[in-house]
């Protein structure tokens, strides 16, 4: 009996094909568009691979073509509360999330792969780029897609549940594939905004939701140098925007190093400031071949989605993650994931707190 596996399929050319390749690979399939807001229109408009009616369109043509069972579930109110008000709540604290990183955990393999298991499937498939092979996460073949990084926060049981047909394959080669079998997403172009801000404006969108609060701009003594409406339209490594009628005395630009939300301060400063050895990362989760590491690990580490990778020394201690980079890294901001890997294999993550 073929396993019975979930097709997650957002509209997009890269699901669509990793929902084909399984059913060719006579899994018996079904396709699932998940529906993220009451009011579609209210996250996006027009096909941009996620959260409009376009895309829940394109996605049920896929599934014809393709020929399988195809339904939409709504996921809206979760999606606000876990996705959403997540990202808000954790600008207003001074940090910077990765909502698309939250999507993959709470989402589509939290809520959607608990329901798929209790309906009886036996796995989730999506068409991230990446591989999984004898339940290890590895990087994709394609370097300037690999999405890896945005699903180091998945445990090894949802790992167990979960197929990534494309991590094989750039993405030229799935483009290529779509149109050779008839999907009309073969060319449509790839979501790359945040999804539920639908003109990109994201200082704008935290705005309407927390209001404007006046607070200072200081340097690194605490002299004033301008003023913001809210601290939680800054993150830390940012240096376009700041708006400030001061320039510094020889002429460089300044870059925000700190934000914090009690005193609604902004606080800037030169480039070399934004240097930092030692990171520290709460709510670890280890997912790879390597047991927790409660000596020092020699490993790799990437702070960012499509970000840098640093050499680093990963230990476990008190249930918190303390991370040495071998040499400094700029732009560390609190709530975005360090990813622990060995070579292409991911180790496991945790949520940046603090760095130094």
């Amino acid at each position: 009996m073929s396993l019975r596996v979930l097709a997650a399929m957002s509209g997009g050319v890269d699901s669509a094909v990793a929902a084909a390749r399984i059913a060719e690979a006579g899994y018996d399939v079904t396709g699932v568009h998940l529906a993220l807001s009451s009011n579609p229109k209210s996250y996006r408009t027009g096909a941009r691979g996620c959260c409009t009616l376009e895309d829940s369109r394109d996605a049920r043509r896929a599934a014809d073509v393709i020929g399988i069972p195809f339904y939409v579930w709504d996921m809206a109110e979760r999606f606000h509360r876990d996705v959403v008000e997540d990202f808000v709540s954790e600008y207003a604290a001074g940090r910077t999330p990765n909502p698309c990183l939250r999507c993959n955990e709470k989402i589509k393999f939290e809520a959607v792969l608990d329901r798929a298991l209790a309906l009886g499937f036996d796995a989730v498939a999506t068409g991230h780029h990446a591989r999984l092979e004898d339940g290890v996460l590895r990087r994709s073949v394609d370097a300037g897609k690999d999405q890896s990084y945005v699903l180091g926060v998945l445990t090894r049981d949802q790992l167990s549940h979960a197929i990534f047909p494309l991590g094989g394959s750039t993405k030229a080669q799935v483009r290529e594939e779509a149109a050779a079998r008839g999907l009309t997403v073969a060319d449509k172009p790839d979501s790359h905004d945040i999804c539920f801000i639908a003109d990109g404006d994201t200082r704008g969108f935290l705005a309407e939701r927390l209001g404007a609060e006046r607070g200072p701009i200081v340097d690194e003594t605490g002299a004033v140098l301008g003023t913001h409406e809210g601290a939680y339209g800054y993150t830390v490594g940012q240096r376009k925007g700041l708006r400030l009628d001061r320039p510094t005395a020889d002429g460089r630009p300044r870059y925000v190093l700190s934000i914090e939300p009690v005193s609604n301060t902004v606080t800037v400063g030169p480039r070399e400031s934004l240097a930092v050895s030692t990171i520290v990362a709460e709510r670890p989760i280890f997912n790879g071949p390597v047991a927790e590491p409660r000596e020092p690990l020699a490993c790799q580490v990437q702070l960012r989605a499509h970000g840098e990778v640093y050499g680093c020394r990963a230990q476990l201690s008190g249930g918190v993650l303390h991370i040495a980079l071998d040499s400094p890294a700029t732009g560390v901001a609190a709530g975005q994931a360090a990813v622990l890997y060995s070579g292409d294999t991911v180790l496991g993550s945790a949520t940046i707190t603090s760095s130094s």
